[in-house]
C-alpha cells in the first residue's frame, strides 16, 4: 500500500500504473470521456484532479483509494 503525501506523488503513481498496463494517454482519455491533452495536463498537474475524476481514473487503472486513520509514529527511544 502506498501513502500519498502530495498531489505530485499521486500523479506519478497514476502515470506509472498507466504505463505498466501499456495504456496510451489516448486510450485512457477516451474511456474517461476527456481529451488526450486534458489527461496529459491532469497527469502533469494532479492537484487539478477533482475527487470524481481521481476515483474514475484510479478505477480504470485497477486501483482503489483507501482512507484510514493515521498511525502514530513509533518513537525511536523508549525512555
Amino acid at each position: 500500500m502506498l501513502k500519498l503525501n502530495s498531489p505530485q506523488q499521486a500523479g506519478q503513481i497514476l502515470v506509472t500504473r498507466r504505463k505498466a498496463l501499456r495504456l496510451s494517454l489516448a486510450a485512457v482519455a477516451a474511456r474517461l470521456g476527456i481529451s488526450q491533452n486534458r489527461l496529459s495536463e491532469l497527469e502533469a498537474n494532479p492537484d487539478r484532479l477533482n475527487l470524481d475524476r481521481l476515483l474514475a481514473l484510479a478505477s480504470l487503472l485497477g486501483l482503489e483509494l483507501v482512507l484510514q486513520e493515521k498511525t502514530s509514529p513509533t518513537s525511536a527511544s523508549e525512555w
